[in-house]
């Protein structure tokens, strides 16, 4: 095959049996995408709603939920378009954009998840400054900073890897991009994933860890508080890191795997996080909880 062949559309590979049980693939990921959108946007609503949930920590969680809901609508309605279609294609152009987009919003959720551990740092390492700190302008910078840097850094990513001879395989909305070598883009591909996975990363550890010692002199109402707030918060985190980990890995190794297995472990990161973030803030998180039981209450009621 020519280098200088032009690919214009590419052909998914990682669907297993979709003609066979398409109809099934349907119904399940349609379910599956409604209560992803139904939740979020409840989470959503609820702190939007009840103004002493206006504080910075349920902003940065409204906004996570808001950023699930992206990156599903990223994902799934293309999905659930190919479960019906005979061929599961996509233009070379529309591949480049849910990249980004893809990427894009994966930054961002571990971005705001380090503007969640500042925030909780702050609360509890610096309960006396913590109004002086965490104003509405500092909370604004950090949101706008979670989903600016990611975005500018992947423009200029795609826009590298478009202008690279490349043979593109995008495997169940996850794309890997098989380039022809090219030093630039690996390099700036890690400068990347050290900026916006690595270092906050390494800056949630750095600050959990922080609060865990000022918990463990503290009273017990101290530590009871950290836990219940911070709990859901590492929750998220472990789970988003590993999957992301393993995507990478196999992306960057170019593994081997059954492909019954890979589709496994790549739902597994476009269904968790999405369906389980709405869960774990809205029962681990009590302020969030009492105004969730509010409403589902009254609608009995009612």
């Amino acid at each position: 095959m020519e280098e200088n062949i032009n690919v214009t559309y590419i052909t998914f590979g990682g669907h297993v049996e979709v003609h066979k049980y398409r109809y099934l693939y349907f119904m399940v990921f349609l379910i599956v995408y409604i209560l992803i959108i139904c939740s979020n946007s409840t989470i959503v609503y609820l702190i939007w709603k009840h103004r002493d949930l206006h504080e910075p920590m349920y902003i940065f969680i409204a906004a996570l939920l808001l950023n699930s809901v992206l990156y599903s609508t990223n994902i799934y309605p293309k999905l659930l378009i190919d479960f019906l279609s005979e061929q599961q294609i996509i233009s070379y152009q529309a591949c480049l954009v849910q990249f980004y987009m893809f990427y894009t919003l994966v930054g961002s959720e571990f971005l705001l998840l380090a503007a969640m551990a500042y925030d909780r740092y702050v609360s509890i390492c610096k309960p006396l400054q913590y109004p002086t700190i965490m104003r509405k302008r500092t909370v604004s910078v950090l949101l706008a900073f979670a989903w600016l840097v990611p975005a500018g850094h992947h423009v200029g990513l795609t826009k590298m890897s478009s202008d690279q001879k490349l043979f593109i395989f995008c495997n169940n909305q996850i794309y890997k991009l098989f380039c022809v070598s090219s030093r630039a883009v690996t390099v700036y591909g890690l400068f990347i994933l050290s900026n916006i996975v690595v270092l906050p990363v390494l800056f949630i550890l750095f600050t959990y860890t922080r609060i865990l010692i000022i918990c463990y002199h503290s009273s017990g109402e101290v530590r009871r508080k950290a836990a219940q707030t911070c709990l859901p918060h590492l929750m998220v985190l472990f789970n988003y890191f590993f999957l992301i980990t393993y995507e990478v890995i196999t992306v960057r190794l170019e593994t081997d795997f059954p492909k019954t297995a890979r589709l496994v472990m790549t739902l597994q990161l476009v269904l968790y996080n999405p369906l389980f973030n709405p869960i774990i803030y809205g029962l681990k998180m009590k302020e969030i909880y009492k105004h969730l039981k509010k409403l589902f209450c009254q609608g009995k009621t009612n």
